[in-house]
């Protein structure tokens, strides 16, 4: 137990406040951690999961076959889906909407995808100043597969061990 001139020195002397300036010290001539964010960026895992995109084969044919799998799996409930068949008796999309609002990021829709047609793609900056903004409709799927697309068949063949 300490006694009262005990702690009447460590009050006089200010020891903790010295001891906070030393660890300040310490860190002072050490290697910055801190990113100038807008500029410099830091790693991204190839898992992340940000932004929605809907990708293309190599010859510039969606991929979405409109089996409606991403649409049962998710728990919000924030993709719509609708089909029509073509001549061929395949089927295609003709709505694929995401409310990004009530999207939840699981994964669940690119988990299930049997094709790869759905991903959730590392972009995460995509601020918008409207909700509506936030309602991703098919062309806007397509454009983001179309602009990431080298960004997300790297991050698809990063992670198949693991499937």
């Amino acid at each position: 137990m300490k006694t009262k001139f005990e702690k009447f020195m460590r009050a006089f002397y200010l020891a903790e406040l010295l001891r906070g300036m030393l660890l300040t010290l310490k860190y002072f001539f050490k290697k910055k951690v801190t990113l100038n964010y807008p500029f410099e960026k830091g790693f991204i895992s190839p898992r992340f999961r940000g932004e929605h995109a809907l990708r293309r084969y190599a010859n510039g044919e969606e991929r979405c076959i409109a089996c409606k799998l991403c649409e049962a799996v998710c728990p919000a409930q924030a993709i719509t889906i609708e089909s029509e068949p073509r001549e061929d008796g395949s089927r295609r999309t003709t709505r694929y909407d995401i409310d990004m609002i009530k999207c939840i990021y699981c994964g669940y829709c690119q988990e299930a995808c049997p094709v790869d047609a759905i991903v959730l793609g590392p972009n995460f900056e995509f601020a918008t100043e409207t909700r509506e903004e936030l309602l991703y409709t098919k062309e806007k799927l397509l454009d983001n597969g179309d602009r990431w697309e080298d960004a997300l068949a790297a991050n698809i063949q990063k992670d198949a061990p693991y499937r």
